[in-house]
């Protein structure tokens, strides 16, 4: 069964503008949109210190199909990072190390799967940015169909072409394009703010303190 491509333009931001994408935490982006846009706590990277920076590519695809995934390998831009609504299928992998071998020599930014990957030392090798819900032996058939560039939803997150995924060892993050000047401006701003929060902390002030936080109520004991 042939997949279906949606014929989508979106723009692309410029190596400076995802330069100062880079320097914001996953964490801080979220914080910066009211704390939405998260993925799953189960969507996690296979090694420590895997980064993800880079707009995104939307494949839905049937449970247990790669096809559609390789063919985006084939055509994505350097940088894109491929985001893959695999159904959340734990048993059955859609990628594996023959897809990351492409995506490296292809420079592409790395890959988040709702679903399941294998082939694992093989990305770790290669340091691919894979992110992923589970992972598991079995290996996937091909042709069964599913959508490109479409709007698509993966670990409870929305996820539309162009879109920015940020990615660390907190998880996943989807910053709207739509918006993506505004959280960069409230990111950077956060960030700033951070800093002079931890200058006051070394400096001996409490978090108690700097926050205002309610302090407790003493009361004496019942005779």
């Amino acid at each position: 069964m042939a997949y279906h491509q949606l014929d989508v333009n979106f723009k692309q931001l410029s190596d400076a503008v995802l330069a100062q994408w880079r320097l914001i935490p996953p964490a801080v982006a979220s914080d910066c949109m009211n704390r939405t846009q998260v993925m799953a706590s189960v969507i996690k990277p296979i090694f420590a210190g895997a980064r993800l920076c880079g707009q995104a590519r939307t494949i839905a695809t049937m449970v247990g199909d790669c096809g559609p995934i390789c063919n985006v390998i084939g055509s994505a831009r350097p940088g894109e990072v491929l985001v893959v609504d695999a159904g959340g299928a734990e048993d059955i992998a859609v990628w594996g190390g023959v897809m990351a071998e492409e995506a490296v020599h292809r420079r592409l930014g790395g890959a988040v799967v709702d679903g399941a990957v294998r082939d694992v030392a093989d990305m770790r090798r290669l340091k691919f940015n894979m992110f992923c819900r589970s992972v598991v032996p079995r290996g996937p058939h091909h042709g069964f169909g599913g959508t490109v560039d479409a709007t698509i939803a993966a670990a409870g997150a929305p996820v539309s072409p162009g879109d920015i995924v940020l990615g660390d060892d907190d998880g996943v993050v989807i910053v709207p394009l739509a918006i993506a000047d505004q959280v960069l401006e409230a990111a950077q701003a956060h960030l700033l703010k951070e800093a002079k929060w931890i200058d006051g902390i070394r400096g001996g002030v409490s978090i108690s303190e700097m926050f205002s936080l309610p302090q407790a109520q003493t009361s004496e004991p019942q005779r």
